[in-house]
């Protein structure tokens, strides 16, 4: 009998160890300094005829993922910004092969009077290289004149986690785009979960002159629910997950609101099934409840990583 709790109490402290190497392991990758980015700076100033167009984002910088977008036109002749135009906004992306394609975007901007600026977004779908591109053309009208401009811009790598985003085919057969918009800065509690659906519309017309927008659409889906799952798939971790999380499903701004309730800091997935208005699975399998220490979590075939 003694031999017998000895050999229990060996393979307990042998396992402990193991977690707790593989535990420590892990934290040495994790970033305990993620910056939150509240104030929006240029990104780029382009000038046509008498008017400066700024384009502006969070920390001056356009990441892969959900970015905002604010718009400036300043009269450099009155020094007073253009109000309640048309402003027209679309990024092109060119693959080293010369092929374009876009990215969900809202193409007509929003006026905001109070601060005198355009609002949009874009979900840019990969980083700039030697091999990727990025222009933004942005069109307006002033005293029934058109103008454009077209800026180069870079796209980086989003270096904040919890602003992944994910790119899927659905068993519908359409082009789906999961971006992650809040939170920046989780913490150890219940979480507010906001997030961007999209799908890709193809071309229904020949083009037209370029940059024609009817062949790069894409559209916020409309009355799908994303079924959530949080899990620390981490071996020492088992795969658990935590309670009180809250589906996705979309609110009168479009984007998509639920909880996810993050039990500790360190490497957590989001695993999605994603439903349409019917209740019918576009995408997602369910992950199994069973406590798997030792090994790796299993992961549903949608999912988001991501580490705080």
């Amino acid at each position: 009998m003694k031999s017998f709790q000895f050999y229990v109490i060996a393979i307990l402290i042998a396992v402990t160890h193991s977690c707790t190497l593989n535990k420590t392991d892990y934290e040495a990758e994790i970033s305990t300094d993620v910056t939150e980015y509240y104030e929006f700076k240029e990104v780029s100033v382009s000038n046509v005829g008498a008017y400066k167009v700024s384009i502006e984002s969070l920390n001056g910088t356009f990441y892969k993922g959900y970015n905002e977008i604010r718009v400036k036109i300043l009269d450099t002749q009155t020094n007073q910004f253009i109000k309640k135009t048309a402003v027209k906004f679309l990024p092109i992306k060119t693959a080293l092969n010369s092929e374009k394609s876009s990215c969900p975007h809202e193409y007509q901007l929003k006026y905001k009077p109070n601060e005198e600026y355009y609002l949009g977004y874009s979900v840019f779908l990969e980083e700039s290289d030697a091999s990727i591109k990025w222009k933004i053309y942005i069109d307006f009208t002033v005293n029934n004149e058109s103008y454009t401009v077209a800026p180069d811009v870079v796209i980086k790598a989003q270096p904040n986690k919890n602003l992944n985003m994910t790119t899927f085919k659905g068993k519908d057969g359409k082009e789906y785009v999961i971006a992650l918009l809040w939170p920046q800065k989780p913490k150890i509690a219940e979480n507010k979960l906001v997030a961007g659906i999209y799908q890709y519309d193809p071309p229904l017309n020949s083009p037209g002159v370029f940059p024609d927008p009817s062949q790069f659409l894409y559209s916020q889906v409309k009355g799908y629910s994303l079924l959530l799952d949080p899990r620390m798939p981490e071996p020492s971790m088992g795969n658990h997950s935590s309670i009180n999380n809250k589906n996705l499903v979309q609110q009168e701004d479009g984007l998509y609101y639920g909880i996810v309730n993050y039990t500790m800091t360190g490497n957590w997935t989001l695993n999605f099934i994603m439903l349409d208005q019917n209740g019918k699975t576009i995408k997602g399998t369910q992950v199994s409840n069973e406590f798997t220490p030792g090994i790796e979590g299993a992961k549903s075939d949608l999912f988001i990583n991501i580490l705080f």
